[in-house]
């Protein structure tokens, strides 16, 4: 790899996409040149389908973006995620999220057999808490779970145990409280019964504020509805055992993280005790599959047929070269409502960079905003943006083939469909100001009035979308999705050439709450050391406590 040939490879990307932007119905021309488009540019890895041809790329495009990846060293540094070297260099750590779903890196052999432990030890907890062998300290078995975490300890099980919704063991239900507002834990609460509640409190470090706090919040909580024994209703996810030891919770009962597995990444470990506890070990170990034949096929399809690659460039291609500042990520199944803020997590904490991994400032922009919801909901809120907005917005619609069923008819289920498949269509189509001028007169307006109101619906169309299809919503074809976008996002760092692993910003926020917090708790406290609004807030917020008391 170098600088030399990647910025030549960069330059004639942007002549080459300058000639294209001058096409105003691109899309369009690129079907009627080329009938065999579709099969050409669709791809599949299992149960997942995944259709590229409604994107702004033409052949030279495409080749060019293949050889930005062959320079930018993937293959090697992609090789080296898997084996176990030290990728997140500036923690020199490994990021070895793979091996939680059965690859075994070259360079720590070890990792296997805790990966093995920690899942054995998952299947006896889940096996005891469902059979109704684990029970509360008033005798009655457990019947609701309460996950306290924030991030990637949130995030991820939150969103995987909506998805499988479906796959829910009928005796347990599952919540998840991250806020550090007390009214997120108390809205719980208040449906909760002490003596069947079993908290899980998951935290890599044992130290995350808003996690401890509603940790103790909870502990209170149990004490005061009259419960005893803490250890038969509380649990912890940590790789800082003797954190949580000396919060009150058994040593048996603090399951392992490792520091080679990074927050977001982390879904797959001991993290995703609630998934395991809502549905069934089962399921957990069914989704670690389908997120290793995922591993497989991006570590070992050609970069021109690697779905997550491909994805990877194309988020590249609109961010550094279509000007494209955001990316909208459209599920057209609620059970997937939450993936679009795990994706949020995942994307942008990872690529919200500004220097690379040699510490320089990073020559093009990086991570985009990443956003969305369930479908149809947007429709009728934000995609009136992506269809007659000034910005061009690229968007992933993932659809699933087959009903849940559980009340859903084949006709709304086929409505659904329509709807993700007709939305991907208007964004490419688009509607001329000819077209709507003629459907105006055709309706019966006045020439006048329907040439002026056809302006209003001209619709600029040409506005590319991928269109992710599962054959149905079950926990292999969850992880293998999950999955791709895991190796995506490891993909754009790669040809940012930037750390997708570690996340200072995120740290100093941490960093800077601690005197913040402890000025509002002391008022005696100076707040010369804040900036001057800092200081001013908390002495608006100190008159407030002032007037409360």
């Amino acid at each position: 790899m170098t600088r030399t040939e990647i910025q030549a490879i960069r330059q004639s990307l942007r002549q080459h996409q300058s000639q294209l932007a001058s096409q105003t119905s691109l899309l369009q021309n690129l079907f009627s040149e080329d009938s065999r488009r579709v099969p050409a540019m669709t791809l599949h890895c299992g149960a997942l389908h995944v259709d590229f041809s409604k994107n702004l790329l033409d052949p030279p495009a495409f080749k060019l973006l293949l050889a930005l990846a062959e320079h930018s060293g993937l293959d090697a540094q992609r090789q080296a995620m898997f084996d176990g070297a030290h990728v997140n260099n500036t923690e020199h750590r490994p990021a070895l999220h793979v091996a939680l779903r059965g690859h075994k890196p070259a360079m720590r052999s070890e990792i296997a057999e805790q990966v093995s432990v920690g899942l054995d030890r998952m299947q006896h907890f889940v096996q005891q808490v469902h059979s109704g062998e684990w029970r509360g300290d008033t005798g009655q078995p457990i019947r609701q779970i309460i996950n306290i975490g924030i991030g990637g300890s949130d995030l991820g099980p939150s969103m995987a145990t909506a998805a499988l919704r479906a796959f829910h063991h009928h005796g347990i239900k599952c919540d998840f409280v991250s806020n550090v507002d007390p009214a997120h834990l108390q809205s719980h609460l208040r449906k909760a019964d002490a003596g069947t509640t079993l908290f899980i409190v998951a935290s890599k470090s044992f130290s995350t504020l808003e996690t401890l706090q509603n940790a103790r919040l909870a502990c209170e909580w149990f004490k005061q509805q009259g419960g005893r024994d803490i250890s038969r209703h509380f649990v912890a996810v940590s790789s800082n055992s003797q954190a949580a030891q000396d919060f009150g919770i058994a040593a048996e009962n603090v399951f392992p993280m490792w520091d080679w597995v990074g927050g977001r990444f982390s879904l797959w470990s001991a993290i995703g005790l609630p998934i395991a506890l809502a549905t069934s070990m089962d399921v957990f170990r069914q989704l670690l599959a389908g997120a290793a034949h995922m591993d497989r096929h991006f570590l070992s399809a050609p970069l021109a047929g690697n779905i997550p690659v491909i994805m990877a460039l194309l988020s590249v291609w609109y961010r550094n070269y279509w000007g494209c500042g955001s990316q909208a990520v459209l599920p057209y199944a609620q059970d997937l409502h939450l993936f679009p803020a795990f994706l949020q997590q995942l994307d942008m904490e990872s690529l919200g960079k500004s220097t690379n991994r040699q510490g320089e400032p990073l020559a093009e922009h990086s991570g985009a905003v990443i956003w969305g919801s369930a479908g149809t909901n947007g429709q009728h809120s934000f995609h009136q943006l992506l269809h007659q907005g000034t910005d061009l917005i690229p968007a992933d619609f993932i659809a699933i083939k087959k009903s849940p069923g559980e009340g859903q008819s084949l006709l709304q289920h086929q409505q659904l469909l329509a709807n993700c498949l007709a939305q991907s269509r208007a964004l490419m189509l688009g509607k001329s100001e000819q077209q709507a001028f003629e459907e105006l007169q055709n309706s019966g307006h006045e020439e006048a009035d329907a040439r002026q109101l056809a302006r209003h619906k001209r619709i600029p169309g040409n506005r590319p979308s991928t269109v992710l299809l599962l054959d149905e919503l079950n926990p292999f074809n969850l992880g293998s999705l999950i999955a791709l976008y895991e190796h995506k996002v490891f993909t754009q760092g790669v040809l940012w050439n930037l750390n997708p692993f570690d996340q200072w910003g995120v740290e100093l926020g941490k960093q800077l709450s601690t005197p913040v917090f402890n000025a509002l708790n002391d008022h005696s406290m100076p707040t010369d050391d804040l900036d001057p609004s800092t200081a001013a807030l908390i002495q608006l917020c100190r008159q407030q406590d002032t007037h409360s008391e």
